[in-house]
Order: structure tokens, then sequence, then C-alpha cells
């Protein structure tokens, strides 16, 4: 099978790409620039990079059609995102643009360009939303909003692909022990514990999970919790 992983960088990307890779599967990696492109490749040795920021998603179109992508897909992983929290009153318009590149636009356009291979091999793309895209609290709603427009975009995406063959799964973790779930804690000032949150490795198995569930059925949304 041949998979697209964004966010491979760290946690449930870099969880998720490891095991795809340990199992033999091609895997293709999206870095924001050729730096981060070389830093992937040396840590996931035999995997291929494409180089496409998501912040900016109006250069997609341009930074792919400069390269090679692969001419088939089996799956497009979304797992890239940012966060920021903080109250309305005090948001200001680059948070809310930046927030809603990386969470929704970039993945929005990256999954138009392509559309083409993962018809081709009646593909699933699996979008990694949040929680918090199902419900929203005090300081989170530009990380909400943007996780909440993902779960609008997954829902049209599988009805209009689902013809085409094309699988759509949305995975709703709680907090999950990434970087990025440590830098949450420092904004919500409180200490951070990795052992009381979910482990990356066990995101990517509910990943794994939708992508090789046999044809005859799919999971449209699978929510998962810690356990404490």
């Amino acid at each position: 099978m041949i998979h697209l992983v964004t966010g491979a960088g760290s946690g449930i990307g870099s969880a998720l790409a490891r095991r795809l890779l340990d199992r033999g599967d091609e895997l293709w990696l999206l870095a924001r620039d050729a730096g981060r492109a070389r830093t992937l490749a040396a840590e996931f040795p035999g995997a291929r990079t494409l180089v496409g920021d998501l912040a900016e998603p109006s250069r997609l179109s341009w930074a792919l059609g400069h390269q090679t992508p692969p001419d088939r897909l089996d799956s497009l992983l979304h797992v890239a995102g940012t966060v920021e929290l903080g109250a309305v009153g005090d948001l200001t318009p680059k948070v809310w643009n930046e927030t809603l590149a990386v969470n929704l636009v970039g993945p929005a356009e990256l999954t138009r360009l392509l559309l083409p291979q993962l018809r081709l091999s009646r593909g699933t793309v699996v979008f990694v939303n949040s929680g918090a895209g199902l419900s929203a609290s005090a300081e989170w709603s530009a990380y909400a909003a943007s996780k909440h427009g993902l779960k609008a975009l997954a829902d049209s995406l599988r009805a209009e692909e689902h013809a085409a063959g094309v699988r759509v799964t949305t995975v709703y973790p709680g907090r999950t022990a990434t970087p990025m779930q440590q830098k949450v804690h420092q904004q919500e000032g409180k200490a951070y514990d990795p052992q009381r949150w979910i482990a990356p490795d066990s995101v990517a198995t509910a990943v794994l999970t939708a992508l090789d569930l046999p044809r005859d059925a799919h999971i449209p949304d699978l929510t998962i919790r810690p356990a404490h």
C-alpha cells in the first residue's frame, strides 16, 4: 500500500509513519520545507518526501507541480495541526488565519490535489481531528472552529466520493501525549503528565484499523478517549 502522511515529525504522525514503514508499506511524508524534508528522510529511512507548506494553501498546487507525487495513493493521512489558545476577545486575525490554514484549508487543498490518485486506488482519506471538533470550550475558539470545519470537510468529501469508492474516516482523539499537548498545558498553566493521556501509538492503531478494514465496510467516525 502507498500512503502520504502529514505531520510525521512528531506525536501521532510520527507513530503512524513508523508503523506503516515497519510493516513494509510505501510511505510518502509531506514536509513544510526542504530542511524538514531532509530531517524526515533521515528519521524514516526508506520513506519519500514531498515539500509543501500547509500554512500556505494557495502555494501547494505550485509546490506539488514542481515535484513528482505518487501516481496512485491508497491513503492520505492528515495528522498535522497547530493550536493557539486564547479568548475570543484576545485572538488576532493572524492567529485565526494561521490556525485555519494549517488545520482546515491546507488539508482541503492537499486533498483536492491528490483526489485523482485516491480515486484510482479507491483509497482512504483519514482526518485526525480532535475532541474539539465535536465541542468547543472557553479559550479554544480558533482551534475548535478549525476542527469543526475539518469535520464538515470530511462529511462532505465522504458524500461526494462515495460513488468513486473513496472512503473517508475522521478520528477524534481526546488528549494525547504529544508535543502539541505539552504546549497546550503550558498555555493552560497546568503541569504536564504524559502518563495521563492517550499514547500516540494508540491513535495510530485506530487509524490503521480504519485503513485495513475490508472493502465491504468503512468507519466514518471514530472517537478515542483516555482510559483514566
